[in-house]
């Protein structure tokens, strides 16, 4: 009952070296491949899975931010096991790493903002001061569209940091004070497990969502700049 509340956050070292890079290496080997014509259950419904999430983020995009497609897809694939993951007991869930999201989040972003100024200069400046402002507001919008602009891969960072790790702190309350109430009124611990069971589920849920909703905002990004 003593142990630090963010100890599961640090990250876990192996003979004093660090073992994140193995965490991070780690989600990729449970996608299953097929070597054959026919594919079983579990691969046709990676296989449907994968076409549905990809058809549904690049329908509004041109030829040139298809290109992208490939990428979308394996973020989304990485975020979500990466997150499932963190789940299991004693394990480590990389993305509660406020470094590693915007590792994540900034070269995306970098990349479509890049895309967007070569491509696309005219659309891209036009974004800065929109159509019809007074003169006297002029520098001060530019001001606060360059720092909006600056700000979306911190926002991408935190959002998936924060809902990560809330859910996290949460489950690791309630299922320290279930195993407290053990041994005092075993009503009310049932009561708090089944309270447990349930943020569980629910964290599941987050964990998916979260991977959803961080590929599509870079996808809107990119959609912006293409």
């Amino acid at each position: 009952m003593n142990e630090n509340l963010f100890a599961s956050f640090i990250a876990p070292t192996i003979l004093g070296l660090p073992a994140a890079v193995l965490i991070i290496l780690f989600p990729p080997l449970l996608i299953p491949t097929s070597k054959y014509l026919i594919n079983n259950r579990l691969i046709t419904t990676q296989q449907w899975l994968i076409k549905l999430t990809s058809k549904q983020m690049m329908t509004m995009h041109n030829t040139k931010g298809r290109t992208w497609s490939l990428m979308l897809v394996s973020l989304i694939i990485f975020i979500a096991t990466t997150n499932l993951l963190g789940l299991l007991p004693h394990s480590f869930t990389p993305t509660t790493q406020l470094s590693m999201n915007l590792a994540m989040a900034i070269p995306l972003w970098a990349g479509a903002v890049i895309m967007g100024l070569r491509s696309k200069i005219k659309n891209a400046l036009a974004h800065f001061l929109p159509q019809g402002t007074p003169t006297p507001l002029i520098p001060m919008l530019v001001i606060i569209e360059t720092i909006s602009l600056l700000i979306q891969p911190m926002a991408l960072a935190v959002r998936l940091t924060a809902n990560i790790t809330a859910g996290h702190l949460l489950m690791h309350l309630i299922g320290s004070a279930t195993l407290a109430m053990s041994t005092i009124n075993l009503p009310s611990t049932l009561i708090i497990f089944t309270i447990l069971i349930l943020l569980t589920i629910l964290e599941i849920a987050v964990a998916l969502i979260q991977a959803y909703v961080f590929t599509l905002l870079v996808s809107l990004y990119l959609h912006d700049n293409t």
